[in-house]
């Protein structure tokens, strides 16, 4: 007897076609996204040796040379000052970032990269960009270019929705 392959479990299994088409669109752009993103992180680890957070934190020192607050760094990856604070910490233990005294503020540090961090940090931002365009290379580029559209469009509804409830 031969065993036939289950679907893989995900969030848009929990779907039925009793639920809305909105509900269902949420949970197949959920199901994307944590199927990439489990991509991502596996790749990084493989081959990398690095965790996905460990990524966005050098990523977000690399699109500012100058360096960042720990808690600037936080707001930007959404994340508590405590985890930026582990993570610094690794990234400082193996020669990734510094830590430097800010001259504005005393009580605040600014991360930077260091050289062999911005050279290690570009090799993975390379691997990164090629690992998104082959994900995403089911879809042509017109199909790219309408998604991507609509999703602005859905962010800017989104972004708009409640704002006059919250004043």
């Amino acid at each position: 007897m031969k065993k036939t392959k289950q679907p893989q479990s995900d969030s848009e299994t929990r779907a039925t076609s009793e639920h809305t088409q909105a509900l269902r669109l949420w949970l197949r752009m959920l199901a994307c996204t944590n199927l990439i993103e489990g991509q991502i992180r596996s790749r990084l680890r493989t081959q990398f040796d690095i965790t996905l957070p460990r990524f966005d934190l050098m990523s977000q020192l690399e699109r500012s040379p100058e360096g960042l607050k720990m808690g600037e760094l936080s707001k930007r990856m959404m994340v508590t000052g405590g985890n930026v604070t582990g993570i610094t910490d690794q990234l400082v233990t193996e020669g990734l970032v510094v830590r430097e005294d800010n001259p504005m503020d005393r009580r605040a540090y600014i991360v930077k990269l260091t050289t062999e961090g911005r050279k290690i940090f570009k090799k993975m931002a390379e691997a990164h960009e090629k690992w998104i365009v082959e994900l995403l290379g089911g879809m042509s580029e017109k199909e790219r270019h309408q998604f991507h559209a609509l999703l602005a469009v859905l962010k800017t509804h989104a972004g708009g929705v409640g704002k006059d409830e919250a004043r």
